[in-house]
């Protein structure tokens, strides 16, 4: 397969041209958004969704994601992501896949709705995880366009994925959230250094390949700006795959934690990665395409 976005292969980073839509889907009076909501997604890369949860469900969806961190023995230790130095949680990956809540989360309607519009095709969970930035040691999650790792590392052919993080935590200015370079979607940077075999087991902690330079984010960030999206438990932030984004340490003593589901068109599954040795491991990048049975209604309480 011709490699239309080639990452990691030359001395200087370079940026290119996007040739892909943003949003795929042609909007009208049926549409799960607003054609107001669909312009700012496709113009800026970014929504954000509030009161997506109700309060109720919003509970549900904390305790569960309370008792995965606290008590882990069901989980699949290879899932469990710790911070550098330490044995605090920062991930666990495959969330959709070890609990039933997650799992009924990951289907509903008021997500994969929206994705199926937005991405104009039946979609399939490509990753999945409870992202955990606890007060005072939650550390940072530097620059990056997701695309560009997963063009690379996992073989995603084209840009038509995106993101949901599903805040379980009140996003604040203070509490390191999520912060994203409006527009910078549009182009796509590429990095340089040729990637590690076994990347992902280091990656993970801390990202330093497929990471941009500094001269090119400095210029995406005075072209564009940064904004920082905050919310409610409950509050729904979607992005586009090959939007600039990354977070900063949580120095505070209030916690941050979201559930993360990255959906996937199925006609955009994964073939081999375009600049790694193997493909990374399935609870990092599924490799199973079958499309996503969409479910409707409130969430309902599962046991994990």
């Amino acid at each position: 397969m011709t490699d239309l976005y080639p990452s990691r292969r030359e001395a200087r980073p370079g940026l290119l041209p996007r040739l892909d839509p943003v949003v795929h889907g042609q909007w009208d009076e049926t549409a799960p958004l607003t054609q107001e909501q669909a312009e700012h997604f496709d113009t800026q890369g970014y929504l954000v969704l509030e009161n997506v949860f109700s309060v109720d469900e919003v509970k549900q969806l904390q305790a569960e994601a309370a008792k995965l961190v606290a008590d882990p023995a069901g989980i699949e230790p290879e899932t469990i992501i710790t911070e550098r130095g330490s044995n605090e949680v920062r991930s666990i990956f495959e969330i959709h896949a070890q609990s039933r809540l997650m799992a009924r989360l990951a289907s509903d309607k008021r997500l994969a709705g929206v994705a199926r519009f937005l991405l104009n095709d039946e979609v399939y969970i490509h990753q999945s995880r409870l992202n955990y930035k606890p007060g005072f040691r939650g550390k940072e999650f530097y620059w990056h366009s997701d695309f560009e790792t997963w063009h690379v590392e996992d073989g995603m052919p084209r840009m038509r994925a995106l993101s949901m993080s599903i805040l379980l935590a009140a996003n604040t200015p203070h509490n390191g959230p999520l912060m994203i370079i409006p527009g910078s979607h549009r182009k796509y940077l590429t990095c340089v250094g040729e990637t590690p075999e076994d990347h992902y087991r280091t990656s993970l902690k801390k990202q330093e390949y497929g990471v941009p330079d500094e001269d090119s984010l400095a210029d995406l960030a005075s072209t564009h700006g940064i904004v920082a999206p905050m919310g409610e438990p409950g509050t729904v932030i979607l992005f586009d795959c090959n939007v600039m984004h990354g977070s900063n340490g949580n120095i505070t003593p209030f916690p941050r934690a979201n559930a993360f589901i990255v959906y996937n068109a199925v006609s955009n599954r994964l073939v081999e990665p375009f600049g790694a040795q193997h493909p990374r491991p399935s609870f990092i990048a599924s490799r199973t395409f079958e499309p996503l049975r969409v479910e409707d209604g409130p969430l309902v309480e599962h046991a994990l």
